[in-house]
């Protein structure tokens, strides 16, 4: 088995470097040890997407993420015939007046709902990620666009930032390269 010690370090470079670590490295087996739940997360999605099996071990401040490669498997690549990406980075739309683009905001993402194809990711960074917490008017919304099989994920550093990542309500919490990664996945990006 083959070590990599993340801890002390914020996302995403936690999965930059598990990447790294793979590609120099190529490991059958390996454990990366983070010390918070959102970089666990992180490196954990990121292995599994690698093809690996993956178990969590600990709590805190301390996690193990160990990985075994799936003997003769390549990492899958889903391939979408469309892969529509919503990336919102405001809590209102368009520039003026706040009351409007609190109103366009909500029509918007009401809207998202009726589209076909559905949106595959809703990407919520800077003031936007304060759409997905506790207390927004647009919770219902979100939610019901993940039942309905839309990704919704809140960039965790914003959230850190604005000092609400407990109060998140919709959707899950992710670091910037799963973020980059959607823009090359995706095959249309919508900004309101």
């Amino acid at each position: 088995m083959k070590f990599l010690d993340c801890r002390g370090k914020s996302c995403p470079i936690p999965v930059i470097e598990t990447k790294n670590f793979i590609e120099t490295e190529d490991p059958t087996e390996l454990e990366v040890t983070v010390d918070n739940e959102t970089s666990c997360e992180n490196v954990r999605r990121f292995l599994v997407s690698q093809g690996f099996t993956v178990t969590v071990e600990g709590k805190e401040d301390r996690f193990a993420v160990r990985g075994l490669k799936k003997t003769g498997e390549t990492p899958v690549v889903s391939v979408k015939a469309k892969r529509v990406l919503v990336f919102v980075s405001g809590e209102t739309m368009g520039q003026g007046s706040d009351e409007l683009g609190q109103i366009l905001m909500r029509s918007f993402l009401y809207t998202l709902k009726e589209l076909k194809p559905m949106p595959w990711r809703i990407i919520f960074v800077n003031s936007g990620v304060k759409l997905a917490v506790e207390g927004s008017p647009y919770i219902d919304t979100l939610n019901e666009l993940a039942a309905q099989g839309t990704d919704i994920i809140s960039c965790g550093t914003c959230l850190d930032y604005f000092q609400i990542k407990d109060k998140v309500r919709t959707g899950r919490i992710s670091n910037m390269y799963e973020i980059e990664s959607s823009f090359l996945e995706a095959t249309n990006v919508i900004k309101p």
